[in-house]
Order: C-alpha cells, then structure tokens, then sequence
C-alpha cells in the first residue's frame, strides 16, 4: 500500500512540469498603421505586422484584422477587414461610407486591431493624422513648384517647416528633379526646385509626371501630388516585326544569314554526293 502512495505522489509530481511543457508561450505582436493621402483624391492605410522571433522582428503574415475610423468601440467605424499577405502587410483603402465621420474634425484617428491567436495576443496599432494635402505646378525655365496646405477648423492653410521630396516618375522608382534629396516648406507653404534631368524619356509627347511626396511625416503621414509637363524627349516606338533582323519572326531572317546557312546545307550535300560517287567507282574497279 505504501509503494502505491509513493508511486501516485511521484506521479503527481510531474503534473506541474507537464502542464508547463504543453503552455505555449505567446508572441507580442506589433501592429504599425500608416496613412496616405494619394494626389488629393483618395486615401488608404497601410497596417504593418510584426514580432520579435530569435531576437530579430520578422514580419509575419495571415494575421486577421480589423480596421477603425475615430474609434473602434463603435462597430458602425469599421472601414475594412483583412489578412495580412506573405509581407506582413494590409492595404485597407478608406470608403466614402465613412465621408460624415471622416468630416467631423480636422484631426483623424485610424485604428487597427488583431484578435488573440495560438501565437499571439490580441494587439492594437493607431495612427492619428491631421488632415493635409499637397499641390504641384510647374513654371517656366523648367521649375517645379509645390504647396503643402493642412486643414485647421475649416479653414486650408500653408504650412512651414515640413520636409518633402521632389521627383520625376520613373519606370523603376521616381527620380529625384535634381541634385537635392529633400526641401523644407517657406513660411507659405512652398517649395521650388529647378528641373535639371535631361533627356529623360517621357511618353509619345514627350510628358513626364512629376510627384510631390510627403513622406511619414509624424503629424500628417504621407502625401502624393502629381503634375504632368512636357520636358522629357519624344518615345517614338519602331518596330522591326516586319523587318528582316537577327530577332525577327520566321522568314524575315537577314539575307547574309539565310545565304550562309543554305550554303553550308549545299556543300554538306556535294560532299555527301561526291563520296557516294567515289563508292560506286570503287565497287565498280573492284568487279572487274
């Protein structure tokens, strides 16, 4: 009887250190919401996720969220819902269903939320905004102009001292119009640079888009202006489809090519033939 009682308290031991080893150890996950404001004409938010994992933050993917204008105590905010894609990342675009609580206030309020997981905790990210917007124009002499206006009350106004980036549209990532990476708003709000890319390629009028970017800015997130100006070189597309080349379609090779390849085929014929000739002779020679 007592080896029994000695055998159930051991037992009773290791409950602890069992219920321990199956505790799985969650993760804090960290949430980044970001804001964008695209060329006055549409805004969306950017919601970021990651977590520190072997002491490096990793960015982690299909984590389901939730995503709130103002505050997300009232449900009727919701503004999108999501997962977040193999980058870590969720586009939520901001609807005009939510135009009167976007209206209320100058400043603006973007709320993101995850539920608890296996792996993780629940978790919350924000980001608060006030309202702004840019505007970019050119003038002669090939200069570039741009304003940085930010709502107060109801009222537009300049405002001074914000860093902005001044580029021209490119293929592979905007470039920026000169030598300078960055300008700072003047007491009216502007900035001007000097266009000094030449010989840029633009499309069949030789336009180029130019962009004014604001870019996380801590007050007012990121904003995008866009312009268009006639300073890159005329795209004149040719085609060789119809043409002969090295690369054309089948029957349009070039005629140098085309000679070469069929006199190779000849001489390999007239030695095959030739041999053939010599054979019989031989056979010939060798019967009589």
């Amino acid at each position: 009887m007592k080896n029994i009682f000695k055998t159930v308290l051991f037992l009773l031991g290791f409950i602890p250190t069992f219920i321990n080893a199956q505790t799985v150890e969650k993760n804090i996950l960290v949430l980044g919401v970001k804001y964008f404001n695209d060329n006055n004409a549409s805004q969306h938010l950017v919601i970021q996720t990651k977590s520190k994992i072997d002491g490096k933050f990793q960015k982690i993917a299909n984590i389901p969220l939730k995503v709130y204008i103002t505050s997300d105590a009232d449900k009727t905010n919701l503004i999108g819902i999501g997962s977040t894609s193999e980058r870590g990342e969720l586009i939520v675009l901001v609807p005009p269903s939510v135009k009167t609580e976007w209206s209320k206030s100058a400043n603006q309020t973007f709320i993101a939320v995850s539920n608890a997981t296996k792996l993780y905790d629940e978790a919350r990210g924000e980001t608060a905004i006030t309202k702004a917007k840019l505007k970019i124009d050119t003038a002669d002499g090939k200069i570039v102009n741009a304003k940085l206006y930010v709502l107060t009350d109801t009222i537009w106004k300049p405002m001074a001292g914000v860093e902005m980036v001044l580029t021209v549209k490119r293929l592979g990532g905007n470039l920026n119009v000169n030598e300078t990476a960055t300008y700072t708003t003047d007491t009216a709000g502007a900035v001007t640079a000097e266009f000094k890319r030449e010989n840029l390629p633009g499309d069949n009028k030789g336009n180029l888009i130019l962009i004014a970017n604001v870019i996380d800015n801590d007050t007012y997130g990121n904003l995008t202006a866009e312009t268009m100006a006639p300073w890159g070189s005329k795209l004149i597309y040719t085609t060789n489809y119809n043409h002969r080349s090295l690369f054309a379609r089948r029957g349009h090779s070039p005629l140098w090519l085309e000679l070469l390849a069929y006199s190779i085929i000849a001489a390999v014929w007239i030695v095959i033939i030739y041999l053939i000739l010599q054979i019989k002779k031989i056979i010939k020679l060798g019967l009589e």
